[in-house]
């Protein structure tokens, strides 16, 4: 008897997942695309183009008034939709420089377009668009190859609720190889787990603006967009929710990431700005700049030039990037303002401007809780430990909470293949609003704290720390990964002296 043939079934998101890897395949095999880089702006600006139409689409409906922000033929519905439309070089042309339309007319290609779009206002959605695509250009040779590519995206649905959630989840992925291809630009991914917490810690409220002048990809800013969501119960409401959620990012690519993901969580005009938040002096912020909540993870390990660190106290200017964020948050938040800020090790050790800096934070801001990270939290980016600072500028700090994350019993780190997860904050989270000293906690009176000039390394007097009992191999393993990442820090160094 002939057995029954069984057809297996494709799920929306194995049919989406096999869409965008078959574009990543035919990107693979264009010689203009070099290394997974190019490949991740080039998947993401088509990306953004498809969302955006789709976006366009569902406000036409609902809205008969609407005026869409990109007009036709430069709509992803008038030029890619259709699998027998442009390809090779008539493709290129479109894209990249002129084409003739129906009237025989010449008219500018598809990014000229999108880069000459001039709204009213900087939140204006066309300014916005415009923002995005200031620095994108097309890097695929191939017209032919683009097709392919194109007709792939166009297998992914974005009115679809199925595949705008499972699209979501592999641009985090797409974010997160983005950042690993772009590691030594000071600028790191910060792990979903990591995000949620501080979020939740500074606990935004309905109406307060909500700011990160470093917003990368945006993942502060959506967190606390879903924090709020239990609260939104008119469109109203929500309108306002998304304009308080304001961001900055200097980074081109960083910044279509932003918007894609903003779209990508229902937000229809992200409030988004396309600049350096430290190219402003630091004396001209104004009232208007300020925000009531500031959630970020500002570059480090960077160095700016020096017209960017003359906007800053001549006792308190430096190059390295952490160190003027530090000085920008304190200065963009209101008063009684919060801020939970992501800092490497050496902000907590750093003396001299550090030092200074530290000072000026302590006397002006309540700096309530330091949760000091374990080493391998940014793998495989970074292994450098890092330390979240939570604090409110109410008046000066008095007494200053330590608490020390550790990864779970039996492993000495994190890693890419094993990271850090949200349950590894419970503890922390339940002695959040119940504060005691014990293994994991400690305080330090601010006058400990002046007396070790503004040095914030201290030990857990409950904890022992003894060097003796701990295995020669294991000390000298640390050694080696502090020593290296040093030297990989001073190569950066050199090379940003030498640029």
């Amino acid at each position: 008897m002939a057995q029954k043939k069984t057809i297996a079934k494709t799920t929306p998101h194995a049919k989406l997942v096999t869409a965008v890897g078959a574009a990543h395949d035919a990107m693979r095999r264009d010689v203009g695309l070099n290394g997974d880089l190019d490949r991740i702006s080039q998947l993401a600006w088509l990306l953004f183009l498809k969302a955006f139409d789709s976006l366009e689409q569902n406000r036409e409906t609902a809205d008969a008034e609407f005026r869409p922000v990109i007009d036709a033929p430069y709509r992803w519905r008038d030029w890619a939709d259709d699998p027998n439309g442009r390809t090779g070089d008539s493709l290129i042309s479109f894209i990249e420089t002129e084409f003739t339309d129906d009237r025989r007319e010449r008219r500018p290609g598809l990014l000229p377009y999108l880069r000459g779009l001039a709204g009213t206002g900087s939140h204006d959605s066309r300014t916005a668009v415009s923002s995005v695509f200031k620095e994108i250009n097309n890097g695929m040779f191939s017209g032919h190859l683009l097709r392919v590519v194109i007709d792939n995206i166009n297998e992914i649905d974005f009115a679809s609720s199925d595949d705008v959630n499972t699209m979501a989840h592999l641009y985090e992925t797409m974010l997160l190889d983005a950042h690993y291809a772009a590691r030594g630009s000071g600028v790191f991914y910060t792990p979903r787990p990591v995000i949620r917490f501080m979020v939740e810690q500074v606990a935004p409220q309905p109406g307060e603006v909500i700011l990160d002048p470093a917003c990368g990809t945006g993942g502060f800013l959506v967190e606390a967009l879903e924090y709020l969501r239990p609260w939104v119960g008119t469109p109203e409401e929500l309108q306002r929710l998304q304009e308080n959620l304001r961001g900055v990012e200097k980074s081109a690519l960083a910044y279509l990431f932003g918007m894609m993901n903003m779209f990508l969580h229902e937000v229809g005009e992200p409030n988004l700005i396309r600049g350096d938040a430290l190219a402003k002096p630091i004396t001209e912020i104004r009232r208007t700049d300020q925000a009531d909540v500031i959630i970020t993870n500002p570059p480090f390990g960077g160095i700016v030039e020096g017209r960017i660190q003359d906007n800053f106290p001549t006792d308190m200017r430096t190059a390295e990037t952490e160190w003027l964020f530090i000085q920008l948050v304190v200065r963009l938040l209101t008063h009684r303002g919060r801020c939970a800020i992501v800092v490497p090790d050496r902000v907590i050790f750093g003396n001299r401007v550090g030092a200074r800096i530290k000072q000026q934070l302590l006397q002006e801001c309540n700096l309530h809780t330091v949760v000091r990270l374990p080493k391998g939290v940014l793998e495989p980016s970074t292994a450098i430990p890092l330390n979240l600072l939570f604090f409110e500028k109410t008046g000066r700090t008095r007494e200053t909470w330590f608490y020390e994350i550790r990864p779970p019993e039996g492993r000495k780190k994190y890693t890419k293949t094993m990271p850090v997860s949200f349950e590894e904050f419970d503890r922390c989270r339940a002695w959040w609003k119940n504060r005691v000293e014990d293994e994991f906690a400690w305080r330090v009176l601010i006058e400990s704290i002046k007396s070790a000039d503004f040095n914030l390394d201290f030990r857990n007097p409950n904890q022992p720390h003894d060097l003796a009992h701990r295995p020669p191999a294991e000390l000298l393993g640390e050694l080696i990964e502090v020593e290296a990442e040093i030297l990989r820090l001073l190569k950066s160094l050199e090379q940003g002296l030498q640029a």
